[in-house]
């Protein structure tokens, strides 16, 4: 079968491959399955049937206090029931005391436009991160990026003074800071040694959509930025020029785990306040 980081062909059982020194290039015989969900082993479709069913259920608990005024807050959940499913933000996490929605809120929506845009970016930039990264690592990435954001803009919501056009977010939701994580890594990427386009192209989005971010009202750009540095760090820390080992697609299997306990945590903890 194929090796899983390189592409050539390696022996079902290999201990290691010779051309590119991964450990179980084989993945004891599960690399054509895992190879069937293509290049991001199914993480795109993963997130955005996650995030969709979430957003359904956050509309329906809800109960008709559904945003229905402006363009960005039509089909809007309500505040309660984002709360009720991990929603992060400094009344979330100091005051409630609630710090696992560092995870959660990435999960989380707040109307139909934001949604929408959100799942074309992440459709976009998460296969282009897993084939320079792979799978296990891009979602590593994603999920630093995830927690430094909101824990960011969680902290600057509690203790730091509002800007014109920087403020912290005391209720936060939304995969856009995972997704400037992704551009964050495909930044490091290009600086690494990797392609300097898809460096150059990756920082053009980010600046692009940092701008927009200052324009548009009620955006969290503390997320977006804590989003964009976490997402350099891990990458910086996982080498993208080095071969993606085993490992990784357990830790990979972790954070998505951590992140489904966090919105099960999130509801259970969430019922004492509304129950």
């Amino acid at each position: 079968m194929i090796c899983t980081s390189c592409g050539v062909l390696v022996g079902v059982n290999d201990d290691r491959c010779y051309n590119c020194g991964r450990r179980n290039p084989g993945l004891w015989g599960f690399a054509p399955a895992l190879r069937a969900l293509g290049h991001d082993m199914g993480f795109v479709p993963f997130v955005i049937g996650t995030c969709v069913v979430l957003y359904v259920l956050t509309l329906l608990a809800s109960q008709g206090s559904i945003g229905t005024g402006g363009v960005f807050s039509f089909l809007a959940p309500s505040q309660r029931s984002l709360f009720l499913f991990g929603a992060s933000g400094a009344i979330p996490v100091f005051v409630a005391d609630r710090w696992w929605t560092v995870l959660s809120a990435g999960w989380l929506h707040g109307g139909a436009l934001h949604i929408l845009f959100n799942m074309m970016w992440v459709r976009q930039l998460a296969p282009a991160t897993a084939d320079l990264y792979g799978p296990g690592r891009m979602v590593i990435i994603y999920t630093a990026a995830s927690i430094g954001g909101f824990a960011l803009s969680s902290f600057a919501g509690a203790y730091l003074p509002n800007l014109l056009f920087l403020r912290g977010g005391q209720f936060t939701v939304g995969a856009s800071a995972p997704i400037f994580g992704l551009l964050g890594a495909l930044v490091y990427y290009g600086r690494r040694g990797g392609s300097r386009i898809v460096g150059s192209d990756a920082l053009s989005y980010a600046l692009m959509l940092g701008v927009f971010g200052f324009l548009m009202p009620g955006v969290d750009n503390y997320a977006h930025a804590g989003g964009f540095g976490a997402g350099y760090l891990a990458a910086r820390l996982l080498d993208p020029l080095k071969p993606e080992r085993i490992d990784h697609i357990v830790i990979a299997v972790g954070c998505l785990a951590a992140s489904a306990l966090s919105i099960v945590a999130s509801i259970l903890h969430g019922m004492q306040f509304f129950g």
